[in-house]
């Protein structure tokens, strides 16, 4: 027995392995407002996430002589001076795989939408791995050589967008406006219209109600957007740390997707409370303030979010970001600090107006303030035709319109012109969530920079142009299957195109 006993005892002890594990350990010595000083991580980086010791999850972010600047991602009312903290010697990181899409998460990539944990397995409809995996927050954007012109478009379903600031695979385009202009319906519009048209959407929700963000999940669930679509939300009830890390997050699982070759879309709503957010972990870190109390690195915090958004050439895989972030202006300043920063840094701006909202011109874009810097180069070759003398039509009307007020005698020309333009801004308006496929917006063009719209009554345009459009389907086969299949049509599609809106004019009543 004793034998036993003993025999025993030696294979326990020849199987012993003793494994020194280091840990860096420091302690908690102030905590407040979502922020934590730390003592004892002196050899921690930046970025670098921290656990405490209830469970909480932090990120150091000001590295100075004696202690630690650490943001808490999550409830910081249950720890208290002298908790001890670990680094983890990782770099803030977040979960993603294919079946993230058609999901609601927090910037931490856990679900919030009541649907349960995201499975590491299963197909969805990105069509692709099945397990998760983790992609750090922060990366360094995609270099020159890997990256590839602006060529293919993508189509809004907003006329006035795509006719006039057309918006390609890869570009930065911005939304900004006043509150309460339709930034949003603009991001939401162009979400519903990838549908089939091989895009994956990430929105990003910075600072929302939860109630906004509720309708917004159930408009595009209505829209059949949310097979395609991930919302990252980090909401107004939570911490100003998890609105900070939201659109990085957002970008990590947009990068995801580009690194498998396939065109993403992202949005930002918005960047104004994203730079508020930093702007409070900043100060109460005690960085120093700067303009409109900013800190210094206010333009390196969204230069880096929005340069990771680019074509990458073939040989590097081929996909691409398409970002659109949400500027709010006040009172339609476009030339106060966060505005003037983003405006910088990306391809252009789309520049909603009060005034026009209040008209009734809906979407409420101001054509002489927006543009487009890719331009033509983002749309097809049947788009650009028609929308070429659109733009000189508006930019003439425009001038037109404030000299009428005051004379009354206008020679022929000149009322012609006004009478253009009055339609053309009437084509342009559009309704909420009934974005327009592209070739039913080159039919509806085409009849107005003709001419073939310059004696419809103005109040009758809007049926004008929805029967021109079911009537052309129907009778235009040439010229669809043309525009479809080479992106224009040919003088065969031309004739045919002229005598069904010569037919539908004469039927119009």
């Amino acid at each position: 027995m004793s034998n036993h006993i003993v025999e025993s005892l030696k294979k326990e002890i020849e199987g012993f392995n003793l494994a020194i594990k280091a840990e860096k350990v420091g302690k908690v010595i102030e905590v407040f407002d979502g922020i934590a000083k730390v003592s004892g991580l002196s050899d921690i980086k930046s970025s670098e996430m921290v656990t405490f010791s209830n469970g909480e999850t932090g990120v150091a972010l000001n590295l100075e002589e004696d202690t630690v600047g650490v943001i808490i991602l999550g409830d910081f009312s249950k720890i208290k001076e002298g908790d001890e903290v670990k680094a983890t010697g990782k770099i803030l990181e977040i979960p993603v795989g294919d079946t993230i899409v058609g999901r609601v998460v927090n910037p931490l990539g856990a679900p919030i939408d009541g649907k349960g944990a995201i499975s590491a397995k299963g197909g969805s409809a990105s069509g692709g791995k099945a397990s998760l995996s983790y992609y750090p927050i922060e990366r360094v954007a995609p270099g020159v050589i890997t990256r590839q012109s602006v060529s293919e478009p993508v189509a809004t379903g907003i006329k006035v967008i795509d006719a006039i600031i057309p918006i390609g695979r890869g570009q930065r385009e911005l939304i900004i406006g006043d509150r309460q202009t339709g930034k949003t319906a603009i991001a939401i519009d162009t979400i519903l219209n990838q549908k089939s048209q091989n895009m994956i959407c990430v929105y990003v929700s910075i600072g929302q109600k939860d109630s906004k963000l509720r309708k917004i999940e159930a408009r595009l669930e209505a829209g059949g957007a949310m097979a395609y679509t991930v919302i990252v939300s980090a909401g107004a009830s939570e911490p100003a740390p998890l609105s900070y890390i939201a659109p990085y997050a957002g970008v990590a699982i947009a990068e995801y997707f580009m690194e498998q070759g396939k065109d993403v879309l992202i949005i930002y709503d918005d960047l104004s409370k994203h730079a508020v957010a930093y702007r409070e972990i900043s100060l109460l870190l005690r960085r120093p303030p700067g303009r409109e109390a900013f800190p210094g690195d206010v333009f390196y915090l969204h230069s880096r979010l929005l340069e990771r958004a680019c074509r990458r050439n073939k040989k590097y895989g081929g996909g691409s970001i398409t970002a659109l972030p949400i500027i709010e202006t006040q009172a339609g300043d476009i030339s106060a600090y966060i505005p003037t920063n983003v405006i910088s840094i990306t391809d252009g701006q789309i520049f909603l107006e009060t005034d026009l909202f209040y008209k009734g011109i809906r979407p409420a874009v101001n054509v002489g303030f927006s543009v487009s810097r890719v331009g033509g180069n983002a749309q097809i070759k049947a788009m650009k035709k028609v929308a070429g003398t659109l733009k000189l039509d508006l930019a003439q009307y425009r001038e037109l319109e404030a000299f009428a007020q005051f004379g009354s005698d206008l020679d022929e020309s000149t009322k012609k012109q006004l009478e253009r333009g009055k339609r053309a801004v009437e084509v342009l308006k559009q309704l909420q969530y009934s974005p327009v496929k592209t070739e039913h917006q080159i039919v509806t063009l085409h009849a107005l920079t003709k001419g073939y719209m310059d004696d419809v009554p103005v109040e009758k345009i809007k049926a004008f142009e929805k029967g021109l459009v079911d009537y052309s389907e129907r009778n235009a086969k040439t010229f669809y299957k043309e525009i479809k299949e080479s992106k224009m049509w040919t003088d065969k599609g031309e004739a045919e195109i002229k005598k069904v809106i010569e037919d539908f004019k004469k039927s119009f009543q």
